[in-house]
């Protein structure tokens, strides 16, 4: 991932302000280590802090069209862009980054060629020809992006709220899935697929289609020009990434450059749920795989950065991106610059374990439904900024536009967890990938129960930060809680703590209101909070808060659920293309 930032129809063109935009794209420079450039025209700058994984000898920015009048500045990566580029025939190109098509879309097609890119993206776009500008954000906010706006007029974005909170009058989250044009004078809402309206689907279930849909996702997101791995963890999501992956290694660009051999990562405290199914289906893949051990202590340590840079007080993000920023900062020691990761498939097919509750069909598509759109203030967030802290990218096949599509046409009958009927948790993904002849995974990985990254990293975990939050907040300042911050008050000691490091950081009003809040129980939204009366009464946002759920649920709670047997394979199910990957004992 890139840092990007623009100052657009500011009040001053002097040295002095092109001084302070340098020194504000500084505070991105971790996003992109790489290079560093700045375009400047009138009123207008766009910097970039480059993380060259596609073309890294020739794709540095701000990227022109032939003649210069069009400028941009973007982070992100665009995978159809070879086809994109047999499109613009008449075009010439500058560069072979991915990236480079945009310019001429905009040229060819005006704003809304936006559909168009199949990839994760935030860019600002400059023609001076007119100086008007447009500004677009992915589908879902994969990727992370800031606007806000100057006393003076100015409209400025960045890719991390860091970037402009101090120049700002007042700034928010860019909305996903929109593109903002000066010509309009405002946000124009690009991504509006079937299933955003929240109405029910009636596609019938065909586990090949969701086979072949996912292989292709994880297939194109092996474009990269530099060392790349797997984050795995040994649950279902970050498995099958990794099981592709492996299968379809071979015959990429990619083996050819840096060697057949998948590397995987995972991160835990010593002993931990993570650790040791990770390693398990590692063996199992034939990877090169990397264990992170840390300490409760080196968690609690990294609090400030964490927060810091992922810019959040949320509680169950601040949990999850604690491990994930450690493990990032080793995978980057190792000169690997890109990971595949699992994000987003618990929120397509109901994967959270309150799912479980879910009172009728209607209720659960609708609340998968909230779930992605919330996205880029949870998981999206966590993976993009906990990465990019060390110049490390994320990519996440279950976020493809198409395979969303795909997932999220089904009859969430399919979806419904029945445990009667031996389907758990994303019972529809597990059979999809459930094949005899070739099995992507073992049995009991293909079907192991959930948990949240923040709890399989080890249970230990959650109680240290419990712990030594209890330790730094009393109880007199718990009682005046809504007094000091009556915006999302922190209900816990946790909490409040997190909101103090925060606030510190990012004192702004603005700053805050970025951050969701509300009832969550086992990482619900709000609205399914309502689907069983006793989590009102155990508010947490761990796994184990789905009380008669997780099998490790907390103490006192009563666990009724076995796990299910396996199921039978799909008869007759084709293989996808590629090699598979064959253990010897």
């Amino acid at each position: 991932m890139c840092g990007i930032l623009a100052v657009l129809g500011c009040s001053d063109d002097s040295q002095a302000k092109r001084v302070r935009v340098l020194e504000l794209s500084r505070r991105l420079r971790h996003r992109g280590p790489d290079w560093s450039g700045l375009y400047q025209n009138g009123d207008n700058y766009l910097a970039h802090q480059r993380l060259a994984v596609i073309d890294p000898a020739s794709g540095d920015q701000p990227l022109y069209n032939e003649d210069k009048t069009i400028v941009v500045t973007v982070n992100g990566e665009i995978y159809n862009h070879e086809e994109l580029r047999k499109r613009l025939k008449n075009h010439k190109f500058r560069t072979g980054s991915d990236c480079d098509v945009i310019a001429h879309l905009y040229e060819e097609y005006g704003v809304d060629f936006v559909d168009m890119l199949d990839g994760i993206f935030s860019f600002v776009l400059l023609d001076t020809r007119d100086n008007s500008f447009m500004v677009a954000r992915d589908a879902v906010g994969v990727t992370s992006l800031y606007i806000g706006w100057g006393l003076d007029g100015s409209v400025w974005i960045s890719s991390e709220m860091k970037g402009l909170n101090d120049d700002c009058e007042h700034f928010e989250a860019f909305p996903p899935g929109h593109f903002y044009s000066s010509k309009l004078g405002g946000f124009k809402q690009w991504y509006n697929p079937p299933w955003f309206n929240e109405s029910v689907p009636s596609t019938p279930y065909e586990p090949l289609a969701i086979r072949r849909a996912f292989e292709n996702a994880v297939i194109k997101r092996l474009m990269t020009d530099v060392p790349f791995g797997v984050l795995l963890s040994g649950g279902l999501d970050s498995s099958l990434v990794a099981s592709i992956t492996a299968r379809h290694l071979a015959g990429t660009k990619a083996a050819k450059q840096w060697g057949h051999q998948l590397h995987s990562f995972c991160v835990g405290l010593e002993g931990s749920p993570d650790l040791k199914a990770g390693k398990e289906v590692a063996d199992y893949l034939g990877t090169v795989h990397h264990e992170f051990h840390f300490t409760v202590q080196d968690g609690i340590d990294a609090i400030e950065d964490v927060i810091y840079h992922v810019e959040t007080y949320d509680v169950t993000t601040i949990r999850a991106s604690t491990p994930m920023f450690l493990m990032s900062r080793k995978i980057k020691s190792l000169g690997v610059k890109m990971v595949l990761s699992g994000e987003g498939s618990d929120e397509i097919f109901g994967g959270y374990l309150y799912f479980h509750k879910a009172p009728n069909k209607k209720e659960f598509h609708q609340e998968t439904c909230r779930k992605i759109k919330a996205l880029h203030k949870y998981d999206c967030l966590r993976a993009n900024k906990s990465t990019s802290a060390f110049g490390l990218e994320a990519r996440v096949p279950f976020l493809d536009k198409e395979f969303i599509n795909t997932a999220m046409s089904l009859d969430p009958e399919c979806k419904m967890i029945k445990p009667e009927e031996g389907r758990i948790e994303k019972w529809v993904l597990r059979r999809a990938f459930d094949d005899e002849e070739r099995p992507y995974l073992p049995k009991h990985i293909l079907y192991r129960q959930k948990e949240q990254f923040s709890d399989g990293v080890g249970y230990s975990w959650i109680d240290g930060l419990k712990a030594h939050a209890a330790q730094n907040v009393n109880d007199k300042m718990m009682s005046n809680a809504a007094h000091i911050f009556p915006h999302n008050t922190p209900n816990t000691k946790e909490a409040y703590y997190y909101r103090m490091i925060f606030e510190r950081f990012f004192p702004q009003n603005s700053a805050r209101l970025t951050v969701p809040g509300g009832a969550t129980v086992a990482c619900s939204t709000a609205k399914a909070v309502e689907w069983d009366a006793s989590w009102s009464n155990n508010m947490d946002p761990s796994g184990r808060a789905a009380i008669g759920v997780h099998l490790s649920a907390y103490e006192g709670s009563t666990v009724a659920l076995p796990m299910p047997p396996p199921l039978k394979a799909i008869d007759d199910m084709p293989m996808m293309r590629g090699q598979g990957v064959v253990i010897q004992t």
